[in-house]
């Protein structure tokens, strides 16, 4: 399938249909691969028409409009010719292609049959090949009579809500890479590498979450136990499809062989002249030392580790800390996330708009209250409906309250919380409100930005909601911490690891926040705390030769900040 990046449910299984954006070809599925990526990619795996490649085989597994298998067929056909006595025998395995979508499946059937049979194959020739060819079914539930030596395509980006729950259950039995919230592009891939030959090599183009993302683990620890990857290219702001999707696409050209370096490029544009240049400094021995745009890694798959691609000449500093320095965590910090509510119009208005006991009311911090790293609080409160210990108050206790929450009754049943509550205390909150954390010093930190200026500073004033992280300390001075953060070593971890979402912005998720690393408070010496604590309290970022000593860097090597601070 050339494009598919959303999906509607069709008995039992997903249709991929094309992001919606409101046009209505994008509706129909009328989303399709430029012909100058597929050739592209084609040339990376070694399709090449140069080759014997009637005696290989090659998998589509999602074909939709079919712009893989017309130029894989194109391709299969030119090296078939160049024999003396070509016979079709031959071409009957070279080619398997799967779609689900049986409009797709149908309208492409005829299609190709034209072109077979404008290239010369006879009615006999072309109708023996489409039914060896075409497989019109589910392919995670598809059984092929051999392995392949090429994979390629795009698989379908299908998000888990959107798929039937009883066939998602059986997805994650059968697929063990299926974990967390991955999509359905997930065991596309893992289906896909196990049906590599040895020596095999699959290219995709997808997005690129997996290679990050918590739920891309099972996947990236299979490609490091059995696998290689040989390439891949960040396509993010390239026109690869001919009309624009809201995904960060990349390709990768993963191989059934001894690891090895990976080639990484960042892609400028999908012009033919440009990707022929690309693909050239991507497959020749001397192509990184004579393209700026392909770097070359060691051992970028690391058990189920990250991979960190595009951030390659900063590789050697980034393990240095990672090898040198702890976690935040071990470093004596916690870190936690805002609560959620599952109703914030019942739980949140204005603080003195909240008419319950005084006691039962919190000021709450947003994202909107911590605007450029300073906290300007908007006057928001949230109820608390826990006591100090923990448990949900006796709401006959405190008959305001009370009063309140029983004009949100009917919605606040409805949600699930509520509703997975044996005990029916329908007006629990998602995440338990634990009051003495309001005040408790704290760093708070937007869930979605730009960069690192952002992190502010709380001496104990509000409670978080659930768009904002928290970072609370018994060891370190956290003005001091949140000056080195802001300096633009949060920023250069979190670049490191998250994925960027829409607008390029990206997530300071907990999981990515816990890898950064800082020194341990007490290694530092008087001077320094001193440095860091004053920068913070004047709200100063630290210049780059103080953290270099900090994080024993040679002079120069966090240059990169500068433009930073």
């Amino acid at each position: 399938m050339t494009s598919p990046l959303t999906v509607v449910p069709l008995k039992g299984q997903v249709r991929a249909i094309g992001p919606v954006f409101g046009h209505e070809e994008k509706k129909r599925g009328a989303i399709f691969t430029k012909q100058t990526v597929v050739d592209f990619m084609l040339d990376l795996i070694g399709y090449d028409s140069a080759n014997d490649l009637f005696e290989r085989k090659l998998l589509e597994p999602s074909f939709g409009g079919g712009r893989f298998m017309f130029g894989a067929v194109d391709r299969l056909l030119e090296s078939w010719r160049r024999q003396t006595s070509p016979h079709v025998d031959q071409l009957v395995d070279a080619i398997r292609g799967v779609e689900l979508d049986t409009e797709s499946f149908t309208t492409f059937k005829p299609q190709l049959r034209i072109h077979l049979i404008e290239a010369g194959l006879s009615d006999f020739e072309t109708a023996r090949l489409l039914d060896a060819w075409l497989i019109n079914a589910d392919y995670l539930w598809t059984d092929f009579e051999f392995e392949f030596d090429f994979v390629i395509g795009n698989p379908p980006y299908v998000r888990q809500e959107l798929i039937d729950p009883e066939q998602l259950i059986a997805y994650r039995k059968a697929f063990a890479t299926m974990v967390g919230r991955a999509d359905l592009y997930v065991p596309f891939i893992e289906k896909s590498l196990d049906y590599l030959n040895v020596g095999g090599r699959l290219s995709f183009i997808c997005a690129d979450a997996w290679v990050k993302n918590d739920y891309g683990r099972g996947l990236r620890e299979k490609v490091a136990s059995d696998f290689h990857l040989r390439d891949y290219v960040d396509m993010y702001g390239v026109e690869a499809f001919e009309v624009g999707v809201g995904a960060y696409p990349s390709i990768t050209v993963i191989g059934r062989e001894a690891d090895g370096p990976s080639r990484v490029a960042k892609a400028e544009s999908a012009d033919k002249r440009y990707l022929d240049q690309l693909f050239e400094a991507l497959t020749t021995p001397e192509g990184p030392s004579r393209s700026p745009a392909v770097q070359q890694i060691e051992r970028v798959a690391r058990g189920s580790d990250p991979w960190l691609l595009n951030i390659t000449h900063l590789l050697p500093i980034i393990r240095h800390m990672e090898a040198n320095f702890p976690t935040l965590g071990e470093a004596g910090c916690r870190i936690g996330i805002g609560v959620a509510t599952g109703n914030d119009k019942a739980f949140i208005a204005q603080f003195d708009e909240l008419d319950v006991e005084d006691d039962r009311k919190l000021p709450l911090a947003t994202n909107k209250d911590v605007p450029n790293g300073e906290l300007r609080w908007s006057g928001k409160g949230i109820l608390n409906p826990y006591t100090d210990e923990g448990p949900l108050v006796d709401l006959a206790l405190y008959p305001r309250l009370a009063a309140h929450l029983e004009k949100y009754r009917a919605a606040l049943e409805l949600r699930h919380t509520a509703k997975a509550d044996t005990t029916r205390r329908w007006y629990k909150t998602i995440d338990r409100i634990t009051p003495s954390l309001t005040w408790q010093e704290k760093l708070l930190i937007p869930d979605i930005k730009g960069d690192g200026d952002a992190i502010t500073y709380d001496p104990g004033t509000l409670y978080p909601h659930h768009n904002l992280y928290f970072i609370t300390s018994s060891k370190w001075n956290l003005r001091a911490l949140q000056a080195v953060l802001r300096s633009g070593i949060a920023q250069f971890f979190i670049e490191a690891y998250s994925v960027k979402i829409g607008g390029g912005y990206l997530r300071f998720q907990a999981q990515n926040l816990k890898r950064i690393r800082v020194p341990e408070w007490d290694d530092l010496s008087d001077e320094v705390q001193s440095e860091l604590i004053d920068a913070g309290e004047a709200g100063r970022k630290l210049n780059t030769p103080l953290l270099e000593r900090i994080y024993k860097l040679r002079i120069g090597d966090l240059a990169f900040l500068e433009g930073n601070n």
